[in-house]
């Protein structure tokens, strides 16, 4: 439901610069040339533009920007690019000297074999990232000789979804630099007529507002901004650059009739978006975790949210809100009238909704769709109404049943396609996967809610898309006789303010005629009507080409099919997940599409210190992921902003643990012989467990009391998903139930499949999520293969670990929960340069030595230092139990 198109302004910049800049950037020191404040570090861009035509909804966008290299030596330039998440790219090209690099697009497997030849040269490059909540990054960078010239230019193609009765692009402007040629133009051209065009900038100055060129009359729209250098400037001495911030374009089209239909070169798209029509009353139940991991903010703002949501309910509305934590709680027996008095009461009862004991999502879920499938058989609601299931969750269910097959499967039979599912996945512990999934199969949608300080917003802003439904049931009927490969033309609601677009291909490619039947059922009786269109009437909508690109139509064809097959592939499975994908697949290929089956290979000048990138379609679940590692330090990849407690094991093997209310943490070590096991961390709720064996050195020192000990195998696994993950300083396996897939510390990977998410990158570090648990980054540590004595090992760093329950344990897990320690009567140790003290923990009463220890979770090669007080004889007193306790006999 998505309704922008968002283009982003894109310059060279020095590569240190922040990486929300929207720019195409030098990576070197930089520096100012105090004769020309258009040279940065030699780089010269002297033109910028973003070209964007729309034709019907469907936008055609090329990014060019071009650069001299005005040094004496080469550089290495960077073409920096934020594209919407919905956007497929089509078309990359860079030009040095005179020379074209094309991008080839090419089947995943295939790109990824061509990819492998610059793996295996250890010179690869991912080019597509993602970047923020609506966008993903697209990044490539290449050398220049002094005095070169390059020309990067990137086409990207989206089909505009309309929203709150708007269209809208998106445009985000943060140059940081002056641009001697910076321009960004949109031509609209709407068959239907034009009603309201709009621009505007956050950053727009009254000089600025001025320049902006806006015009429109009947099927064309023009929208130019084009500042010159001093209205570029921050002020009139100035090379700062005043253009930061967001550039909005919106517009509507006219609608003197329910819907448009248009025929072109034997392909049709229908638009329907009747308006005028009474509301109709709905029938919503919110469903809301409540589950421990809720509690603070999360619980705060979802309160708010909610307390907004009624605000709008209309008094012919019904609702009512079902809570789950360990239990399921409801607020009322059944739907009930929104009633200033019930509002009254449900406004109370908002305000008292607290958190409390674990994911019941199973049982709250069902008896949500209990409660509505009963008000409608009991004819506690209207006939005429649309009902609605929102849910809420931050997490995966771990009460009751908590499969989520399982959960999907009586989902689905209870619901029987009677109403939408929404599904809001607040935060990044969602198993992603799961709720879209379950939503799509039910008529729905899922949603990510980012945890950010304006949540509360977000959920208000879903609920506004779904708040006005005017239609149920709607259905645009094709001759099946003349028509294939038809798009989506049966939609359970229509909302207000929205649009139903359905495109499909005629079987003789010469009829220019359609007739369409419509039906849909509404707040008073049935909407029943016939629509009919031909070509020659389409071809005088159109008599005014000029803005009309290529076979736009067959192009909008084809990208929504693509999109609707990549949607329904979710839910699938064997079979016809294999043909939708085969399907989704051919016609990705045929038109030139980056999707999620697709890759693109930039190929560079061979003797380019970076050669091959390839381009990818990130996935949502994957795509959110890597938004948290772009947010992050080198290897913390996943820090939040408020971590709670992190530990970590590293070196010979030295036990990290973080103490945050103290600003301090506690360390020990665990001597122990090669070939033990460790239990490391083991969650009965999560059914996450963390097993580790020790390696020694190749020889034992005869001259140390205690040979050196190290990790050098992992065991990670989740008994609920049947995942395993088996790491060592050689490779990696990931095993999901009978299926094994193998990587070695070559490879750079990006690994996304339900419940998992692997991150490889290649020799340093690798970043694993498994469900909605902790987060774990391992380090790779090389030594010098001839090294006497030493050998390869890993380190294990474990964070977002309040996403584990509170039963974990482990010789880290324990350290999960909350500890308290007080130190006492700090006097000099053996060492002058470390004091001993006495510390009470846990009610023991320890000799401990102040140190320090090694985080290598910022700098794998050197190390940060740590202070810590340190516990001896192998943590004991600190530790429950003895350190003996936790060997097991096996790495799972």
């Amino acid at each position: 439901m998505e309704n922008h198109l968002l283009l982003c302004i894109l310059l060279l910049i020095p590569a240190f610069a922040s990486s929300d800049f929207l720019v195409t950037h030098v990576r070197n020191i930089k520096k100012r040339n105090a004769d020309n404040d258009l040279v940065v570090n030699g780089i010269e861009i002297y033109s910028m533009k973003i070209d964007s035509k729309v034709t019907s909804r469907f936008a055609h966008n090329v990014i060019t920007s071009r650069a001299v290299n005005r040094g004496n030596v080469h550089k290495e330039v960077f073409f920096d690019v934020e594209l919407p998440k919905t956007a497929f790219i089509t078309n990359f090209s860079m030009t040095i000297d005179g020379v074209t690099y094309p991008g080839t697009i090419k089947e995943k497997e295939a790109a990824k074999k061509q990819y492998e030849k610059a793996v295996s040269k250890g010179q690869t490059a991912g080019l597509v990232k993602a970047s923020g909540r609506k966008t993903e990054k697209f990044t490539v960078s290449v050398n220049i000789e002094a005095a070169s010239k390059v020309t990067f230019e990137l086409t990207y193609e989206e089909l505009l979804k309309r929203q709150f009765g708007k269209y809208e692009m998106f445009f985000k402007v943060k140059p940081k630099q002056l641009v001697k040629d910076f321009e960004i133009e949109v031509n609209i051209f709407e068959p239907q007529g034009i009603t309201d065009l709009e621009a505007e900038g956050t950053f727009i100055t009254n000089e600025l507002q001025n320049i902006i060129e806006k015009t429109f009359s009947e099927k064309k729209g023009h929208i130019s901004f084009k500042p010159t250098l001093d209205q570029q400037r921050t002020c009139a001495n100035c090379s700062q650059s005043v253009l930061d911030g967001d550039f909005t374009v919106r517009y509507d089209v006219k609608r003197t009739t329910p819907d448009n239909l248009q025929i072109v070169n034997g392909y049709f798209v229908h638009f329907f978006a009747p308006t005028n029509l009474p509301k109709l009353p709905k029938n919503i139940v919110f469903i809301i975790d409540i589950s421990g991991s809720m509690s603070g903010r999360e619980i705060e703002q979802t309160r708010e949210a909610l307390l907004k949501i009624l605000d709008d309910i209309k008094e012919d509305d019904f609702f009512n809100f079902i809570l789950f934590g360990s239990d399921v709680h409801i607020w009322k027996e059944t739907l009930i009238k929104a009633t200033p008095e019930n509002m009254d009461e449900a406004r109370k009862f908002v305000r008292g909704i607290d958190t409390e004991g674990m994911t019941n999502l199973h049982g709250g879920i069902m008896r949500g769709i209990d409660m509505l499938n009963a008000a409608h058989e009991a004819n506690l609601v209207p006939k005429r109404s649309a009902s609605i299931i929102i849910m809420l969750t931050d997490g995966q269910p771990n009460v009751g049943v908590s499969d989520t097959q399982d959960i999907q499967t009586h989902v689905k039979k209870a619901i029987e396609g009677r109403f939408p599912l929404y599904n809001l996945g607040f935060g990044y512990g969602v198993d992603y996967n799961f709720l879209e999934k379950m939503a799509l199969e039910n008529k729905g949608l899922a949603r990510r809610i980012y945890p950010d300080s304006d949540a509360a917003l977000q959920l208000q802003g879903f609920y506004d898309e779904v708040s006005n439904p005017m239609l149920t049931d709607v259905q645009l009927n094709y001759p099946e006789n003349e028509i294939s490969d038809l798009t989506r033309n049966s939609f359970k609601h229509y909302y207000d303010g929205s649009e139903i677009v359905v495109a499909g291909r005629f079987i003789d490619n010469n009829q220019n005629s359609l007739t369409v039947d419509v039906r849909g059922e509404g707040a008073n009786d049935a909407l029943l009507y016939t629509t009919q269109q031909d070509a020659e009437e389409t071809a005088k909508a159109f008599q005014e080409q000029e803005y009309i690109f290529g076979d736009y139509i067959e192009r909008l064809w084809a990208y929504l099919t693509i999109e609707q097959l990549l949607e329904k592939r979710i839910a699938a499975t064997g079979e016809e997940k294999e043909n939708l994908t085969a399907e989704a697949l051919d016609l990705s290929l045929k038109y030139k599409f980056v999707t999620p089956l697709t890759s693109m290979v930039v190929t560079k000048p061979e003797d380019n210190e970076n050669q091959d990138g390839i381009a990818d379609k990130p996935v949502e679940a994957q795509a959110m992921f890597l938004t948290l590692l772009s947010a992050a330090p080198p290897v913390s990849y996943l820090y939040t902003a408020h971590p709670s407690w992190y530990t970590s094991v590293d070196g010979d093997p030295h036990f990290i643990i973080s103490v945050p209310q103290k600003e301090d943490a506690i360390c020990f070590n665990i001597n122990e012989n090669p070939g033990a096991v460790l239990n490391l961390i083991n969650d009965p709720v999560t059914g996450i467990r963390v097993n580790g064996e020790l390696i020694g050195d190749k020889r034992a020192n005869s001259d140390a009391k205690i040979q050196n000990t190290y990790f050098g195998k992992l065991g990670i696994a989740n008994k609920h998903l049947g995942l395993k993950l088996t790491v060592t300083p050689e490779k990696i396996t990931v095993q999901n139930g009978n299926e094994k897939t193998g990587f070695t510390w070559l490879d750079s990977v990006t690994l996304q499949q339900e419940g998992l998410t692997l991150i490889i990158n290649k020799e340093k570090n690798l970043v694993l999520k498994m469900g909605s648990g902790a987060s774990f980054v391992i380090v790779l540590h090389q030594v010098w293969k001839k090294h006497p004595l030493h050998q390869d090992f890993l380190g294990l760093y474990t964070l977002e670990s309040d996403k584990l329950s509170p039963q974990t344990h482990g010789l880290l897990g324990q350290f999960f929960h909350p500890i308290d320690f007080t130190i006492l009567e700090i006097h000099p140790g053996s060492d002058p340069k470390k004091p001993d003290a006495t510390m009470i923990v846990k009610n023991n009463e320890l000799t401990v030595t102040r140190g320090w220890q090694k985080d290598y979770r910022r700098d794998p090669k050197n190390g940060v230092d740590v202070p810590c007080w340190f516990v001896h004889n192998n943590g004991a007193g600190l530790i429950d139990g003895v350190h003996t306790d936790y060997i097991v006999s096996s790495l799972f």
